[in-house]
């Protein structure tokens, strides 16, 4: 991976960063550039121009490149290009058997070679957990089991051998994602109870970052607020119950997710509030990881926020803004189903108003505790939305397993 901006660069920028990033649009068929001095139609993907002929504005037309790369990876369409966009921008320009590919702690290798190379993996039986363009240590492994099952040499390294081999071999798993089943076996086979389970809560921002501040309310606190009252009713029922930060601390998301997988938690939650500049934007969105590339999916994330996506709105009235694939650091680098929830927009007035009731926080933690306990039910969950409360939850599950120990 090339060495990444530490910066944020936008419309009106200049430079030799600008100039990188511009051939890299022009690789990934973003931006469309004409010869210097032409008329004529623009040049080809395939079409060679050394980068120094770029030009190193930050211009309207690039800020439309970067929105439109943005769309199609996942990221937040801002048309600013920051650390996360610049990866997903330099790994894109990768396909595999460009380069040798290897685990390197402390400078992981990212890419869509890499994403290629987890999904042939999947598809040939070998788990590097999940399709997400980064070699680490799981996706190490799973080319070292590979390159047992092939009698290769075992030294975790995708070159020129390992290639061969992949090319010889054939799909051994069939019917679906290789990782969407696996998931979903991993969550059938591990009961119907929340009881005993660990579910790790992200509260967004945090210390100095307070994040949105609007109608006297500061997102930090509000999530902070929120996942202390989703913590009592999970642990009420016997989950243990992590915080990625307490009220003066705001680790950065790779921070988060690495400690969300130290944990090993069995679910993450993140926590916000949206705001936007259009006054009238308000309601309730919730996001997973997937991306359509390489089959990098999660479907038990899906299916979880989906679950409490129909759970806030049918108990809260707050308008349905759905669920929605995304490939956001603390979603990609996860282990576990991981599953970001934007509960209202502070900038509108109403949302707010709501927000900043005590008993309106009850309810939405209500609603995301109910969903987590629905997604473990399985076939079995014949609940209507909207209808479980908490009070209830433990004489329904005592019926559940009653159900389940009777002799047929």
């Amino acid at each position: 991976m090339s060495d990444q901006p530490v910066a944020l660069y936008r419309l009106g920028d200049e430079g030799v960063v600008v100039r990188s990033i511009r051939a890299l649009l022009h690789a990934t068929r973003d931006l469309a550039l004409v010869a210097p001095g032409a008329a004529g139609p623009a040049e080809t993907a395939e079409s060679v121009r050394p980068e120094g002929q770029f030009s190193d504005v930050y211009d309207e037309e690039m800020a439309r490149a970067v929105r439109a790369f943005q769309q199609r990876r996942g990221l937040i369409v801002d048309g600013v290009v920051g650390p996360q966009t610049y990866i997903a921008l330099d790994g894109a320009r990768w396909t595999l058997g460009d380069r040798m590919l290897s685990h390197t702690p402390g400078h992981l290798l990212q890419g869509d070679d890499v994403a290629q190379l987890q999904e042939r993996l999947l598809a040939l039986g070998f788990s590097p957990d999940r399709v997400d363009g980064v070699f680490g240590a799981n996706t190490e492994k799973a080319v070292r089991h590979f390159q047992r099952g092939v009698g290769l040499a075992i030294d975790g390294q995708v070159g020129p051998e390992t290639l061969r081999a992949f090319a010889d071999l054939s799909r051994a798993v069939s019917g679906g994602s290789p990782h969407t089943l696996r998931e979903q076996e991993l969550v059938r086979r591990s009961g119907h109870s929340l009881t005993g389970r660990t579910v790790i809560l992200d509260p967004g921002h945090g210390g100095d970052d307070t994040g949105t501040i609007a109608h006297g309310l500061a997102e930090s606190e509000v999530t902070l607020d929120l996942a202390r009252r989703v913590e009592g009713r999970l642990s009420a029922i016997g989950v243990t119950v992590l915080f990625t930060r307490s009220a003066t601390t705001c680790p950065d998301e790779l921070e988060r997710a690495t400690m969300a997988n130290e944990s090993g938690a069995d679910i993450m939650l993140s926590l916000h509030c949206d705001s936007t500049d259009q006054s009238r934007a308000s309601g309730v969105a919730t996001f997973f990881y997937g991306q359509e590339r390489f089959g990098a999916w999660s479907a038990v994330g899906e299916h979880l926020a989906d679950l409490i996506q129909r759970e806030v709105v049918a108990r809260t009235g707050l308008a349905d803004c759905r669920s929605h694939p995304r490939a956001w650091v603390l979603l990609q680098r996860t282990q576990m189903p991981t599953v970001r929830i934007e509960a209202g927009y502070l900038s509108h007035e109403e949302d707010a108003a709501r927000l900043a009731d005590p008993a309106f926080r009850d309810t939405l933690a209500e609603a995301i505790v109910i969903a987590l306990q629905r997604m473990y039910l399985g076939e079995d969950d014949t609940i209507a939305t909207g209808v479980l409360r908490l009070h209830d939850l433990r004489a329904f599950l005592e019926t559940q397993r009653a159900a389940q120990d009777k002799p047929a």
